[in-house]
């Protein structure tokens, strides 16, 4: 029982509007298809009421998305055979995606779990059902869940639309800079909140181009919103900057895409 857990990078990312603590957003999310952790429910060799998740994770494992994506699936469908399967299966996971890098391995893992979940243990819950679950983990996990190659995503993550495009061959580099997500945007609010109607005009623009056009078009500053504030915390990151290359999400990684 083994399902892959890809990476994603945000083509652009625009906060257009604030909701209460929470930003709003557009951004075109997409697969990175040669990126991916692999999640695996594996047999224990003696059956305990202990959840059991093994990999090499940066966070305790009450902090992890897996337990938190666990936890909301128990707490929701109060289903026994979630219980009973975990008292004899452990999750197993192995790492490929870089951590606090702004490519969504957490969210990509929990929404992994829970569709894995779904299919083992006959939850039987739509994808809708799977995707507002897994929006109490974290904004990005509904694209996942959804399992779109490409995607323009709104509101605080719970919007996914689906976008229609040419696959692209995405090259990422990701320095040893760990984002912190949560400063990220707490530094935007505080120096940039002022662009926030610019930026919605020119989401309106990006949502209907092409990913491809889009990093023919835009520089780096003006596809992502969260690149000037991230710089301002890490300012070791412009010793990274490349011509040709974007910043995804709250980063720490740079990208770019060739068309196949």
């Amino acid at each position: 029982m083994t399902i892959r857990s890809h990476a994603k990078v945000n083509i652009f990312l625009k906060i257009t509007g604030l909701r209460g603590n929470y930003h709003e957003l557009s951004s075109r999310f997409m697969q990175v298809k040669g990126l991916f952790d692999t999640l695996s429910f594996i047999p224990k060799e003696k059956a305990n009421d202990d959840f059991t998740l093994q990999g090499s994770f940066g966070c305790q494992r009450e902090k992890n998305t897996i337990y938190k994506a666990w936890r909301i699936l128990k707490e929701d469908t109060k289903n026994q055979r979630l219980d009973d399967f975990f008292k004899h299966h452990a999750v197993v996971v192995e790492k490929k995606i870089p951590e606090f890098a702004g490519l969504g391995g957490g969210s990509s893992n929990a929404a992994a779990f829970m569709k894995l979940c779904n299919k083992t243990c006959k939850l039987n819950l739509d994808k809708q059902t799977l995707a507002q679950l897994g929006s109490k983990i974290g904004a990005d996990v509904p694209f996942f869940i959804y399992d779109y190659p490409s995607a323009n995503v709104s509101g605080i993550g719970e919007i996914v639309e689906p976008f229609e495009e040419d696959l692209l061959d995405i090259k990422i580099f990701t320095p040893p800079i760990k984002g912190d997500t949560a400063q990220v945007y707490t530094a935007f609010r505080k120096n940039h909140i002022q662009e926030i109607a610019q930026n919605a005009s020119l989401a309106s623009c990006m949502e209907k181009e092409r990913s491809n056009a889009i990093m023919k078009k835009y520089t780096i500053q003006e596809a992502n919103d969260l690149f000037a504030p991230a710089l301002y915390l890490y300012p070791q990151l412009q010793n990274h900057v490349k011509e040709g290359w974007f910043f995804s999400g709250s980063g720490s990684t740079f990208f770019t895409t060739q068309k196949v």
